[in-house]
């Protein structure tokens, strides 16, 4: 990904959704381009008209944390898109993902034991690790019931990204289809600017450019967002409605993978439906006869009154 070509449409997107009566500024005269002039923006963070000109055209390297600031301020930046132009910054000097450790190929490894322990012992939500490709690395069982139209019959990797874009029964697991698809691209845009060198990634990006009008619509958006935390709607093809609460938390042991929880409000039709979900899913009772031997009743044959 060209950091230049980045930088200069992040801050063009940026600039021409404010208006001038959201900064307090009077709209004077015809204006060819929608928000903001480059004058104007310059004005609000306090720099010269030629030096926001020059950032603008993707010239950011060497730019102080106080001129990032004072931009991101003027831009009315949200915390993640404040993250995301910062980052953008330090690709620009050479600085790699946000002072992550580069990352191996995490999405072709197994996940560490004691990851996957972790992941069983949540039995009454969905629990899944991702990659910052959008690769579902692993689940607990109720993930792997939840989460079926997108694992499907096992044959490639699973990616929400892919499913999002490329598979029909997307739009039927995912009821509200377009605040999920601009969620993930968000999430997808913010990963590229912590790591532009992630060729993985930008293979992925060009394939689903490539083939979903919607995806590449919503990438030239230059939108990011993080996931964090709240609430999504799902129609599970077993199950019917899910509403389901989500909190993501960083997998500290491994820099850029996340782990999920999905969970219904207790005594909520969604939890209910959860559970019945669970129970379909779970694995049959081992027969008694198959059971291992109770030592405190199993006792030593004595062979010499047979």
């Amino acid at each position: 990904m060209d950091n230049r070509q980045e930088v200069r449409e992040f801050l063009t997107t940026r600039r021409a959704r404010i208006t001038p009566g959201q900064v307090g500024m009077p709209t004077t005269g015809s204006r060819r381009v929608p928000g903001l002039r480059r004058s104007e923006v310059a004005a609000i963070a306090g720099l010269s008209v030629e030096y926001y000109a020059k950032l603008e055209r993707g010239q950011i390297a060497g730019a102080s944390t106080g001129v990032l600031g004072a931009l991101a301020r003027a831009l009315q930046l949200d915390e993640t898109e404040r993250a995301h132009l910062f980052d953008l910054a330090r690709s620009a000097d050479g600085v790699p993902t946000s002072g992550r450790p580069r990352r191996r190929a995490l999405s072709k490894a197994a996940p560490r034991l004691s990851l996957q322990w972790a992941l069983d012992a949540i039995t009454e939500g969905v629990a899944f690790v991702r990659d910052p490709r959008q690769n579902l690395l692993a689940t607990n069982a109720l993930g792997r019931a939840f989460y079926s139209p997108v694992i499907g019959d096992g044959g490639r990797a699973p990616n929400l990204a892919r499913f999002q874009f490329l598979d029909r029964a997307s739009r039927d697991f995912y009821p509200d289809w377009e605040m999920f698809a601009a969620m993930c691209v968000g999430i997808m845009r913010a990963e590229a600017g912590r790591d532009p060198h992630d060729r993985v990634l930008q293979d992925l990006v060009g394939e689903l450019s490539t083939q979903s009008e919607t995806f590449r619509q919503l990438w030239a958006d230059h939108n990011v967002r993080a996931h964090g935390a709240g609430t999504k709607r799902f129609e599970h093809p077993l199950v019917g409605e899910l509403v389901l609460a989500y909190e993501e938390l960083a997998v500290t042991a491994e820099p850029g993978l996340v782990l999920m929880v999905y969970t219904a409000e207790p005594g909520s039709p969604s939890a209910e439906r959860l559970r019945l979900l669970a129970s379909w899913t779970a694995p049959p009772p081992v027969p008694m006869s198959t059971a291992a031997p109770d030592p405190a009743t199993h006792l030593p044959v004595d062979r010499e009154r047979h």
